[in-house]
């Protein structure tokens, strides 16, 4: 199977030249042409499996074929948990509109920067990826319009939830057309969701893509037995010793990311630390500099486990280990992406065994605990 039996115009396939796409994704296959033919799509799918491009590749075609109108009424509306994912859905977006024979203007909206610009620059947007409370903040402002949608997106649905946004969601549902395609995406089928479906989506294209249930074969996993205060020696021995140059290290707090991040950079190992109490302008310098390999280690609490692709990743270090074993596989799979192998690493105290027993139980592999006491610390 290729794009190009996918009902995609010649523009779109040259995008996706461009951006290397080899072969659709299974979700592509399916979600490609549900939403061409104006079905409402609820897609089952773990980040990484390529559900973005899979309603955008569809909706940007359903779009060139319609004629511009400027105003501030937004034909597509995709909402989203975060502001990561909103700058991340909004760049595939650009880079797929590349060759289009019209402009489409989309833009993505979000808290933790100024209001003003967005407000200014809202005029004649098609396309509008927005986090839930900055989007209803524009709606009572009258800068953005969403009584006239055709499409809306909701992406990472349970996430959506999971951070207490139901309330502002059912707020954006009642200001929407009730004539629209519905299109969502979440990693799970939780009971808090089933409500959300039912007055969602009408005579949904289902599609599930297996979840992350059991860890990627190419990902190698280790993990080291090591006391509290030696974890941070034993993270620069590796660092250095092994010479990594691009690593994501996950701390379990804001405050172990801050620490952590300034004894990395007191020992000339060059780090940022990326959380929710980082300012938008930070968090997005910090993580451009790790994607593009000029920043060594980017120290994340889990805002970043999920929803950040970051393609080639080689190494995932765990310094402290996440609450439940779902979290543990979507931290580690950071890495083992696009075909690239990776390697994930846990650094284990004595009161974590337990718990790490837990996790590797509910993975369905077990890793070997090296003993840190024979390291040069």
């Amino acid at each position: 199977m290729n794009f190009s039996s996918l009902g995609l115009s010649e523009y779109l396939l040259e995008a996706i030249k461009k951006a290397r796409y080899e072969e659709p994704y299974p979700i592509q296959i399916k979600a490609i042409p549900a939403i061409l033919n104006r079905k409402d799509v609820l897609g089952i799918a773990p980040t990484g499996s390529g559900k973005t491009a899979s309603y955008v590749l569809p909706i940007l075609e359903l779009l060139i074929k319609k004629e511009v109108t400027k105003s501030r009424s937004v034909r597509v509306l995709v909402v989203v948990p975060t502001r990561e994912l909103a700058t991340q859905v909004d760049t595939v977006i650009k880079g797929l509109s590349e060759f289009l024979p019209r402009s489409i203007k989309t833009m993505a909206v979000f808290g933790g920067v100024s209001i003003n610009p967005q407000m200014l620059n809202l005029f004649g947007t098609e396309i509008l990826v927005a986090t839930p409370g900055r989007l209803l903040d524009l709606v009572s402002k009258n800068s953005v319009q969403i009584s006239d949608i055709e499409i809306l997106v909701l992406d990472e649905a349970d996430k959506v939830l999971n951070l207490g946004f139901r309330d502002e969601v059912e707020e954006i549902f009642a200001l929407l057309p009730k004539k629209r395609q519905n299109i969502l995406f979440s990693a799970t089928t939780e009971d808090s969701l089933k409500s959300l479906i039912a007055k969602l989506l009408h005579n949904p294209v289902t599609i599930e893509v297996e979840q992350e249930t059991i860890t990627p074969d190419l990902i190698s996993q280790s993990a080291y037995l090591v006391s509290q205060e030696k974890k941070g020696p034993l993270l620069r021995y590796l660092i250095e010793k092994e010479n990594w140059n691009q690593v994501l290290v996950f701390t379990s707090s804001i405050r172990a990311a801050d620490n952590l991040t300034v004894k990395l950079k007191k020992n000339g190992i060059d780090a940022q630390a990326f959380h929710g109490d980082k300012s938008q302008g930070a968090r997005t310098d910090a993580l451009t500099k790790f994607k593009a390999g000029k920043l060594r280690v980017l120290v994340a609490t889990d805002l970043a486990s999920r929803g950040i692709d970051i393609k080639f990743l080689p190494f995932v270090v765990n310094y402290e280990l996440p609450r439940s074993p779902k979290d543990y596989i979507h931290r580690i799979g950071r890495t083992g992406r696009a075909g690239t192998p990776g390697q994930a690493i846990s650094l284990i105290c004595e009161e974590d065994r337990h718990h790490f027993k837990v996790i590797q139980k509910k993975m369905g592999r077990w890793v070997d605990l090296i003993d840190s006491g024979n390291f040069d610390l």
